[in-house]
């Protein structure tokens, strides 16, 4: 069959590979053209545009990029035409899939969602355009299922992805690691300030205001692979360095981690490592997300799957110098520490275990 996928993020890349893979598995006459970044293109197939020339994140930047962004949907339902896929498959990114959804429907083409918008936080009304327009909705989140399902739209819940990503890494060896990345003996505070320029432009200096109080560690940056090594190389000195590509096996090797709200909160936490996460948004977007986002009470997927605070969240005004301080040695000297060790092993549990890329891929091949 002929797939065509969309992923417009970091996360999205990394989910797209691995649905990827198990797709090639239940069929190996699988075609390939999509969306996305490094890892799917190592599957082989067309990579018709890169996530980094899609990524735009919060509302003014939505509004000063709005033609790029709609030149973008009209290229993509361009190809669709012309390549005429068995199936599409939607991986999050709804802005601007939902877009797509309805454009290849309309066309006669099967429609999968794999990993589903947020509708539980905001923008709920586009339950109707999934009811309309998207033949399969596979979701990642447990709660997800009665979300839809109160909405009469009937989901599969496949486990997350996460974990089958995770599961599948090799041991990894601290002291070589250092070694290789030019690393100190000191213990490591792993610093992940996203994904995006921008937004790791506002992130990491925040981040690295903690420096004079932890002196007895070293501050380790996770770089993104969208972004070039030389734009981090004013953040680096003595005791702050830098790995790109190896955020997982950076994380492992971490006693603890600052990190920006995103998928990459859940990534720490399925690798045992304690974390405060963070963020902040320019004054516009923060207010706008206000008002829109309903009853929701945590921004990070750790403590929303959880329903309560497992790690904690510093938001807006609550980022700044002494919140950090204060948090960060929590979880590397206290009892709060083996608590959050305790919670994490819960959350494992609530994720359903692995085999979500198997699952969603079953499901596909199926319809």
């Amino acid at each position: 069959m002929k797939y065509y996928i969309i992923a417009g993020e970091a996360s999205g890349d990394l989910h797209g590979s691995n649905l990827m893979k198990a797709l090639k598995i239940k069929d190996p006459a699988a075609e390939f053209r999509f969306w996305g970044g490094d890892l799917m293109a190592m599957q082989g197939g067309t990579l018709v545009k890169h996530y980094r020339d899609l990524a735009f994140m919060g509302f003014l930047e939505v509004a000063m990029n709005l033609r790029t962004i709609l030149n973008n949907i009209k290229f993509c339902k361009e190809d669709i035409r012309n390549n005429r896929p068995d199936v599409l498959i939607l991986v999050d990114y709804p802005g601007f899939n939902l877009r797509i959804a309805k454009f290849a429907k309309e066309l006669g083409i099967k429609v999968v969602y794999y990993i589903s918008p947020q509708l539980w936080a905001w923008k709920e009304g586009r339950v109707e355009i999934i009811k309309k327009y998207v033949d399969e909705m596979m979701v990642i989140l447990p709660f997800e299922e009665d979300f839809y399902k109160k909405h009469g739209v009937h989901s599969h819940f496949v486990g997350h992805p996460l974990l089958d990503a995770i599961s599948t890494l090799e041991n990894v060896d601290i002291e070589k690691f250092k070694k290789e990345h030019g690393l100190n003996e000191k213990e490591i505070i792993a610093l992940l300030p996203g994904s995006r320029k921008q937004e790791v432009e506002k992130m990491l200096a925040m981040m690295l205001s903690v420096r004079p109080y932890f002196k007895e560690y070293q501050f380790v940056i996770a770089g993104a692979p969208s972004l070039p090594k030389e734009f981090y190389q004013h953040y680096v000195d003595d005791n702050v360095h830098f790995v790109s590509n190896k955020t997982y096996d950076l994380l492992r090797c971490s006693k603890a981690a600052l990190v920006t709200s995103g998928t990459a909160t859940l990534e720490t936490a399925l690798l045992n490592v304690p974390e405060v996460v963070c963020y902040r948004g320019s004054k516009i977007s923060y207010a706008i997300a206000k008002r829109l986002v309903k009853n929701i009470k945590y921004i990070s997927l750790v403590n929303l799957i959880m329903d309560r605070e497992v790690v904690k969240e510093l938001i807006q005004n609550d980022l700044n110098t002494n919140n950090l301080v204060e948090e960060l040695k929590k979880i590397l000297n206290t009892d709060k520490r083996f608590e959050v060790f305790r919670d994490y092993e819960l959350l494992k549990e609530k994720l359903g275990g692995k085999g979500a890329s198997e699952n969603a891929a079953e499901v596909i091949v199926k319809i």
